[in-house]
């Protein structure tokens, strides 16, 4: 979604289980990401779109 929305992927990579992502790109490019994030469906069994993917960081 990132890439279609003229964002460079500089980090894909797992670690065990672990996914890390990281993008750059122009405030136009984050705008039309944002705008693909917002008209995502929604899994509701999750909560989240498409898949149920651990937390790094944060409350649970």
């Amino acid at each position: 979604m990132a890439r279609q929305s003229g964002m460079a992927v500089i980090l894909d990579a797992r670690i065990g289980r672990e996914e890390y992502h990281s993008v750059c790109g122009s405030l136009s490019a984050l705008q039309k990401f944002a705008d693909a994030i917002r008209q995502a469906p929604v899994n509701h069994k999750t909560g989240g779109n498409r898949q149920e993917r651990p937390r790094a960081w944060g409350p649970k």
